[in-house]
């Protein structure tokens, strides 16, 4: 096989990662639509050329990114809850607070939602989605509720997560800015999800 020789010295120096990094950016800005190789390349400051060094064309572009975002938000935050000390309210509230946090933070997630029927897109929310959601059911069985509570609780806090997530990006100013009200939101949360079950 032939090894495609590098045409400029700004090839060499740009990694798959930062094309990644480019396309994650773009889907926040401006949505899928933003990730097209010509803009991408003017951002980063190369040619098409870099681009076609690591990638065979838009879509692989596009899953990388996709594949990057699911990890940094979902799968890594799995395995550090399902990595801490066996303290069944202490997980809760470390999910919780961590995923507050990246719902501030995460402004792919919201643009993705906007375009969750896309084909490269659908199947990435759906798997992030049950993951989430069976990760806090896990969380909450531990807690000692049923299936059925665990489950009913869970999609609450996930779309109470969805629903901060948008506010987050589209009305910042509408979530708890200072640190009191923050907390005070949290231990609302909190509560509301780990309050027993009625009779």
């Amino acid at each position: 096989m032939v090894v495609p020789e590098r045409k400029d010295s700004t090839s060499a120096r740009l990694t798959r990662d930062h094309w990644i990094q480019a396309a994650l950016a773009a889907i926040a800005e401006g949505g899928l639509t933003a990730v097209a190789v010509e803009p991408l390349a003017t951002r980063l400051g190369t040619t098409k050329g870099s681009f076609y060094w690591h990638f065979v064309n838009r879509e692989a572009l596009l899953q990388a990114a996709l594949g990057q975002w699911e990890e940094q938000t979902t799968t890594v935050v799995i395995g550090e809850i399902n990595n801490a000390p066996d303290d069944p309210p202490a997980r809760l509230r470390m999910l919780v607070t961590r995923v507050i946090a990246l719902a501030e933070q995460d402004a792919v997630g919201p643009a993705l939602m906007a375009n969750a029927k896309h084909p490269s897109v659908q199947p990435v929310l759906s798997r992030v989605t049950r993951a989430r959601i069976g990760l806090t059911v896990d969380v909450l069985r531990s807690m000692g509720f049923d299936p059925h509570q665990a489950k009913l609780r869970a999609m609450l806090a996930y779309s109470a997560y969805l629903g901060h997530a948008q506010l987050a990006h589209s009305t910042p100013e509408l979530t708890f800015q200072t640190k009191q009200q923050r907390r005070e939101y949290l231990e609302h949360v909190l509560r509301t999800l780990g309050a027993p079950s009625a009779p």
